[in-house]
């Protein structure tokens, strides 16, 4: 505190009264410091079986479980190796298997049978196509066009001019090399 005590109310003794104030002060202090909150802030209590995670634990002694077995068996085949006469075994000795060959090879068999049975079914059958009887409807149909129209038709290739127009130039150069040739 400070030397000069300058008490609040007028007193008569100064030192009793800085001693009385001092002693409310500490009284005051301890009172504060013993006090019990009057909201309760400290949250819930954490479950023990949430604090413990037993199934984190579990799941973390497998994964060293494995781990240690691992370890186990690749010191087991270093000490193989080690102790081996310094061969390298690199062939590969592994035949590659399906596990469902055999169902697809049923599979394919039956496909194919069924292909089989299906290419005798379309071999056996006759055409019911009758191309002489289009043939024939194709004729008639083509006199009577011919009969009804004003102008016959004719194929292309006899409408058409047979001559040949031939320029004088032309005929001259012809001429010229027929009487050269013997």
């Amino acid at each position: 505190m400070h030397r000069s005590f300058q008490p609040l109310k007028p007193v008569t003794n100064r030192y009793l009264q800085q001693r009385w104030d001092q002693d409310d002060y500490e009284h005051h202090r301890r009172k504060v410091s013993s006090a019990l909150p009057v909201v309760d802030t400290k949250g819930t209590r954490t479950p023990a079986h949430v604090q413990l995670k037993l199934k984190k634990l579990q799941l973390q002694d497998e994964r060293l479980s494995i781990i240690d077995r691992d370890n186990r068996l690749l010191a087991s085949k270093l000490a193989d190796i080690v102790g081996s006469k310094g061969l390298v075994d690199h062939w590969n000795q592994y035949h590659l298997r399906s596990l469902n060959a055999d169902k697809r090879r049923e599979e394919l068999l039956w496909v194919s049978r069924q292909n089989q049975a299906l290419y005798q079914r379309l071999t056996a059958r006759q055409s019911e196509y009758r191309r002489q009887l289009w043939w024939d409807d194709w004729e008639r149909a083509e006199r009577r066009r011919e009969d009804v129209s004003r102008r016959p038709r004719r194929p292309a290739e006899k409408q058409r001019s047979h001559r040949k127009v031939k320029f004088a130039a032309v005929e001259d150069k012809e001429r010229a090399s027929s009487a050269d040739r013997p």
